[in-house]
């Protein structure tokens, strides 16, 4: 046979496989092209700055604190124009990022309102999410120092009367839909799939430290195990104060700096958790008392959280890590607003001492055996002391 004839053959055969190429009908489809005069941003949020209620109910912040929250975002989200076309607005990105996180709508509702494509939306939102927490990170929420650590133990003191306590630690489970090719690795114990999002939280319910982008299959331990805080904990990096004398209970010596979290959590010389068991001592029973009131300050913010960003109430459909860059930002702007309503800065300094929280936010299960050394035991035995003794309050014994 003929080598050309079997080329031709060959050739033939290659051009009825191909696929037929897609004709444009149009470079931009008719709608987006009235982006400018009819889209949400340049129409109803314009209208919006007119009314400070409504401005707050729409993109969950003031006008104020969007203004400010665009000059530190702007400069990493602006795009340059092309001969092709206009680029989307710093200002317009952000609106269509909040708007994301406020609500949890799915990208294409969100595209249909702000006439733009739902590809540019994901884009986007990725893009203004891990700009917000680069630009606010710093200020809102910095690697907490000795001195940082002594304010938010003077601040468990004053509000929640429980001393030497450095924050509350807690697990939650933000609910994804289930990634592709993943198995069981984001399947949890309420069957669906999730990310954990582990937190630290002072006295006045700001996040302090969070980690992101745990297994939904992990418990609170196991998260914290695997988490670089965890790993911190665990080796004495994390520049917590030395150990010191509580005022008033100088017969207990010298006791350490905690974490206070619930049950799903080990305990570890500087991490105390409650007594198990139904058959408590009364002792025991205002101990968990104590410790657990001082531990709702984590409830309480992640309450705020899911509250304030309303993503955290549907089912996330975006991919683990948009996923985590957003839920960041919704932590880094929880700090910043919050911090515009307490009127003070996130790091409060202090003078030195002498050496002397929705269908998307759930509780993470406890898991392991959370096996406790001699010496943790016996700190817990010596907390539980000062709280029924010399750190006794008038209240807690109508309560339990």
């Amino acid at each position: 046979m003929d080598a050309g004839f079997v080329a031709t053959v060959a050739l033939v055969y290659a051009m009825s496989r191909r696929r037929p190429r897609i004709v444009r009908r149009c470079w931009v489809h008719t709608i987006l092209r009235k982006r400018l005069q009819r889209e949400e941003y340049h129409v109803l949020v314009q209208e919006l700055r007119l009314d400070g209620v409504l401005f707050q109910q729409y993109f969950r912040m003031s006008k104020d604190a969007f203004d400010e929250l665009l000059g530190k975002v702007g400069p990493l989200i602006a795009k340059a124009d092309t001969r092709m076309r206009l680029s989307i607005g710093p200002a317009e990105r952000l609106a269509i990022c909040l708007r994301y996180l406020a609500t949890g709508d799915s990208y294409r509702t969100i595209a249909f309102s702000y006439r733009v494509g739902h590809a540019t939306v994901a884009v986007i939102v990725k893009e203004v999410a891990g700009a917000i927490w680069t630009a606010l990170v710093e200020e809102t929420m910095p690697v907490p120092q000795t001195e940082d650590w002594r304010a938010i133990a003077a601040g468990f003191q004053e509000r929640w009367n429980f001393p030497n306590c450095v924050g509350a630690i807690d697990g939650k489970h933000v609910v994804i839909q289930a990634p592709a090719n993943s198995g069981s690795l984001y399947f949890n114990y309420k069957s669906s799939h999730s990310l954990v999002l582990l937190a630290v939280v002072d006295a006045g319910y700001l996040f302090r430290v969070v980690d992101v982008g745990g297994f939904g299959r992990s418990s609170d331990g196991g998260s914290l195990r695997n988490s670089a805080f965890g790993e911190s904990l665990r080796d004495g990096s994390l520049q917590l104060p030395p150990d010191t004398v509580i005022p008033g209970a100088e017969r207990l010596g010298l006791l350490p700096h905690v974490f206070v979290g619930d049950e799903a959590f080990p305990l570890l010389d500087n991490l105390l958790r409650p007594f198990p068991g139904r058959q408590l001592t009364r002792e025991r029973r205002l101990f968990n008392y104590r410790l657990s009131r001082a531990r709702l300050v984590v409830e309480c913010a992640f309450g705020i959280l899911s509250s304030q960003w309303r993503m955290f109430r549907r089912v996330i459909t975006t991919s683990p890590e948009v996923t985590e860059l957003c839920v960041k930002a919704t932590c880094v702007l929880h700090n910043f607003l919050r911090r515009k309503t307490i009127g003070r800065s996130s790091r409060t300094p202090v003078v030195a001492e002498s050496s002397d929280e929705a269908p998307t936010l759930r509780d993470a299960p406890m898991m392991g055996s959370n096996n406790a050394t001699r010496r943790s035991i016996q700190l817990r035995e010596t907390f539980c002391s000062y709280l029924n003794e010399e750190g006794v309050v008038s209240w807690q014994h109508k309560v339990v």
